[in-house]
């Protein structure tokens, strides 16, 4: 099975109302590694590394309107890309 790792920018409303936590929560369900962590401008920065079919789901969750896996706030745009895993171990709220 091979690993990939997915680093989104998450456009919308999304700090301040447990999205991040949200996130944490499902990449542990999906048995993701990484993080998650407010950006300055708004957005949040989601790191999530593992194997392709949870990463490609974990994506789908994070982009779903609307959101049928109780994701707090709004989120208008995600903007991904994919790498080579680097070794993230657990999941963090950053």
């Amino acid at each position: 099975m091979s690993s990939v790792r997915l680093t989104a920018h998450v456009h919308g409303h999304v700090q301040g109302v447990g999205f991040r936590w949200w996130t944490r929560s499902r990449a542990l369900e999906l048995g993701l590694a990484g993080y998650a962590k407010n950006l300055d401008d708004g957005r949040v920065e989601v790191v999530a590394e593992g194997a392709r079919e949870g990463v490609d789901k974990f994506l789908r969750l994070l982009r779903e309107q609307p959101s049928t896996a109780g994701r707090p706030g709004r989120v208008d745009t995600v903007v991904e890309r994919c790498s080579e895993p680097k070794g993230a171990r657990g999941f963090e709220e950053r």
